[in-house]
């Protein structure tokens, strides 16, 4: 899979199908893998890149320059010029929510639809960025996510009452323990403290296009309960679609439905 380099460091990407661009931001955490069953199903008709996020995946350090969730829209953005791309559609779940409404904002008319999935533009609710913070703070520390932090985050993503020994639940674990201490240090730490220190850019919503935007959340989402959802549709108005049994990683955890509502949605 091919990398472009971006502020020095070189991203890592699947470009993926011919057609229309469909452009996929993933979660922390998580890199472009968490897109498979929809990878799968949207290649057959659209042309889907899906970078990986820094310090993710094959992806290199976090760039000394990147301060900011803006920085990540237009780092996306440059991607897209690299590759000669000129209009897309755009789903970002999480953090890929995150950058992924700056960019919109940034560049309305390179926007063909866009897809708001399990995310939230607010600022951040203070007890759970000091949390966030705090197990930042431990996993620098160590230069590891040890097991009493595993114990910790990796519910964080999924509804409660899914299978512990689940193959979804403990791969998810096993790549988080797998993290080396330099990458923690330098990119993922780092990350998460631009994420979770984010400014509110919710009075910017309705300059999106609401016709071309949806909004989609699992409706057992702990870190980004269907309320902030229904809050930000209310604020573009466009449609709030809630994803049965499903929690942050929603579209893992109802891939069927998730992909159906998303080929629905970007025929149109």
């Amino acid at each position: 899979m091919p990398f472009a380099t971006l502020d020095g460091q070189s991203l890592h990407y699947l470009d993926q199908g011919q057609g229309p661009v469909v452009v996929l931001g993933s979660s922390y955490l998580w890199d472009h893998g968490m897109w498979a069953p929809q990878i799968e199903a949207l290649s057959r008709h659209y042309r889907v890149i899906a970078p990986d996020l820094w310090g993710h995946g094959q992806s290199g350090r976090l760039p000394q320059d990147l301060t900011s969730l803006d920085d990540l829209a237009r780092q996306v953005l440059g991607l897209m010029d690299q590759l000669d791309v000129d209009d897309f559609s755009l789903v970002g779940l999480s953090v890929g929510g995150m950058w992924g409404t700056r960019l919109a904002l940034a560049a309305p008319q390179r926007l063909q639809a866009l897809v708001l999935m399990d995310t939230y533009v607010g600022v951040e609710p203070e007890p759970t960025r000091q949390y966030y913070f705090s197990l930042f703070d431990k996993i620098e520390a160590n230069g590891a996510i040890a097991e009493p932090l595993l114990d910790i985050i990796v519910p964080i993503f999924f509804r409660p009452g899914i299978e512990p020994q689940s193959p979804l639940y403990q791969q998810f674990r096993a790549t988080l323990a797998a993290l080396p201490a330099d990458r923690l240090r330098d990119s993922i730490v780092p990350l998460g403290r631009i994420i979770f220190g984010r400014d509110d850019i919710l009075s910017r919503l309705p300059e999106l296009d609401a016709g071309r935007t949806l909004v989609m959340c699992g409706d057992q989402d702990k870190p980004r309960p269907p309320s902030e959802a229904q809050e930000m549709a209310g604020l573009i108005g466009c449609p709030c679609r809630l994803i049965p049994q499903a929690g942050h990683i929603s579209n893992l955890e109802n891939a069927e439905f998730v992909t159906a509502a998303l080929l629905e949605f970007l025929r149109r």
